[in-house]
């Protein structure tokens, strides 16, 4: 009989066993985002009494909105366009 493997075991990948801090993964999450899903169905004798869809998205508001273009800074203050002092 022969076995063959899906996807490579733990022992092949040499970062199986890395360590990585709590803040690292909390980085990487706010700043590309992450979606979690999951419905929760709750039954007596195979009957359907409640049915919850759950859906949130994490993330932080730099990953969800795109950065603004800079606004071009004239040679004069705001309110002074003509470049005298009031």
């Amino acid at each position: 009989m022969v076995t063959t493997a899906l996807a490579p075991s733990s022992a092949d990948d040499p970062l199986a066993y890395r360590s990585v801090a709590l803040v690292d993964v909390l980085d990487r999450v706010l700043a590309r985002g992450v979606v979690v899903s999951g419905d929760i169905t709750i039954a007596i004798a195979d009957v359907d009494l409640v049915r919850i869809s759950l859906r949130a998205l994490v993330a932080s508001i730099g990953a969800l909105v795109p950065p603004e273009p800079p606004v071009a800074a004239g040679p004069y203050p705001p309110g002074l366009a003509d470049g005298a002092a009031e």
